[in-house]
């Protein structure tokens, strides 16, 4: 289809969803137009077309879906992952002009001192492979021989909001489609009676600080068709909006009111041709088919008193980082394409220490149960489960300098990712930073490489998952170079 015929009916699409015509523009199934890029070349249009790949992949994939578990506000690598034993002899000493290099700093450290503090928080070596890993994850802590621990992971941006949106959409610049949405635009759906994209904030976090807001466009789709942008679930009554029918209107009366709707669009249909209509039916049928399937979706009342105990006692309150997780492992066995989870409240330039120590204890368990769950059901093998936020933190210390009070700066020149399942090789690091947990000094990685990687690991070559907008080829990776990780993949 032609890149201005696809705008038109874009633009349609988008005044009707307005209009109240379906359930809202983000409870979209797989409609009239394609998944693949329209600029597909014939080896793409060949690779496509072969009865041996899942639709849209260019190569045999490894993972089927993702389960994005998004830190915001950035957690501390020096406290949780990167261990750096020596620091301790450092403490409340200049950070070396040779470490820093005069690079660029937030306006929260221009013209102060840049002084070292170590963690004050104990690791340990923990699993077959004997990773490190801080005692503030002691649950996570018992999955290590799963994970993949990234921690040459860099970025190019230094403040939370362009941090979260290069991260979620490749980009700093707001506006461009979000991970989930080109893995939808490229892949197709899974399950017809459900979004392929579906995104759960945490409704309560316990770090009270510095907590930014968080916004659609992380999810949104930018310039790709809408029905490929998240589902944010709700916390508190219809998990999405409008999903229960109106007081006095049962499903009996509901389908009838689609058929009689349908008839009329189709006629309309055929009178003008206009391929928006089919569009519109096709959204008010998975409205309809939402309306059974979410509910089964999110109750959580067939789960197994073991089960529950496994993700911990936040798991039985709607909106925790626990019950969320719950929620995903349940995704995942319906084949959502895309699952991302935010959990706030990171963000610890002061008083890290009381801070840190709750953000842990919200995400430790229910992290972990996800793994062993998605494991004992078959499932981790082929569902590609990270764990990241938008930079890490620096050495240096804010706010009071001792051992009890001291917070850190945003940090984009490294920081871990975990990664797990889907093709991952656990129980591994990969890159290294400098003793000061400061500068990559081993096989850098790029968000765009680890986007690179997350699509390579689908069955996707980035650079051939592009849509036409504004005379370019559009990529999730963008313009500059970037490229798959082989050294992490199994």
């Amino acid at each position: 289809m032609l890149h201005n015929d696809l705008s038109i009916i874009e633009n349609r699409r988008r005044f009707l969803a307005n209009a109240g015509m379906g359930l809202g523009t983000s409870a979209l199934t797989s409609l009239v137009l394609g998944t693949r890029s329209a600029s597909a070349n014939s080896a793409s249009e060949k690779a496509a077309s072969d009865a041996t790949l899942p639709p849209g992949c260019h190569f045999a994939p490894k993972a089927k879906r993702v389960i994005f578990l998004f830190m915001a506000g950035a957690p501390s690598q020096i406290d949780l992952f990167d261990y750096k034993p020596e620091l301790a002899k450092q403490f409340n000493q200049p950070l070396p002009p040779s470490v820093s290099q005069g690079q660029r700093v937030t306006a929260m450290t221009r013209g102060q001192e840049q002084l070292v503090v170590p963690s004050g928080f104990g690791f340990s070596q923990q699993g077959d492979s004997g990773i490190w890993m801080s005692d503030l994850l002691p649950h996570l802590s018992t999955q290590v021989d799963k994970l993949c621990f990234v921690d040459s992971m860099h970025t190019e941006s230094i403040n939370h909001d362009p941090g979260k949106t290069a991260f979620c959409t490749g980009t700093e610049l707001p506006g461009k489609p979000s991970m989930g949405a080109w893995l939808s635009y490229g892949l197709g759906t899974l399950n017809k009676d459900l979004p392929d994209y579906i995104v759960m904030p945490s409704a309560y976090w316990s770090g009270k600080v510095n907590v930014q807001a968080l916004y659609s466009r992380l999810w949104g789709s930018g310039f790709l068709p809408s029905k490929h942008q998240g589902t944010s679930f709700q916390t508190s009554g219809d998990p999405v909006l409008f999903l229960s029918n109106p007081k006095g209107i049962d499903a009996g009366i509901r389908r009838r009111m689609l058929d009689s709707l349908g008839d009329l669009n189709r006629k309309h249909f055929g009178e003008i041709g206009d391929p928006e209509i089919e569009t519109t039916i096709a959204q008010q049928e998975m409205a309809f088919r939402m309306q059974t399937s979410v509910p089964d979706l999110t109750d959580i009342a067939d789960e197994s008193a073991e089960t529950l105990a496994m993700y911990g006692p936040e798991v039985n309150n709607p909106g925790s980082y626990a019950r969320n997780c719950l929620l995903a492992r349940r995704m995942a066995e319906r084949d959502v394409r895309f699952i991302q989870l935010f959990h706030r409240g990171w963000d610890h330039h002061s008083k890290l220490p009381d801070n840190l120590p709750g953000q842990c204890q919200d995400v430790d368990q229910p992290t972990a149960a996800l793994l062993k769950d998605l494991e004992q059901r078959g499932l981790l093998d082929d569902t590609l489960v990270v764990f990241a936020g938008e930079f890490g933190r620096t050495v240096y210390g804010q706010g009071k300098l001792n051992m009890k009070t001291y917070g850190r700066d945003h940090h984009p020149r490294c920081f871990t990712a975990l990664l797990a399942g889907g093709g991952i090789r656990g129980g591994m690091r990969y890159g290294a930073t400098d003793e000061f947990s400061y500068n990559v000094v081993a096989d850098p990685v790029h968000v765009r490489d680890l986007h690179a990687t997350m699509l390579s690991l689908l069955g996707i070559d980035h650079n051939r998952l592009t849509f036409p907008f504004q005379g370019l080829e559009q990529k999730l990776t963008g313009v500059e170079p970037a490229k798959v990780i082989e050294g992490i993949i199994s």
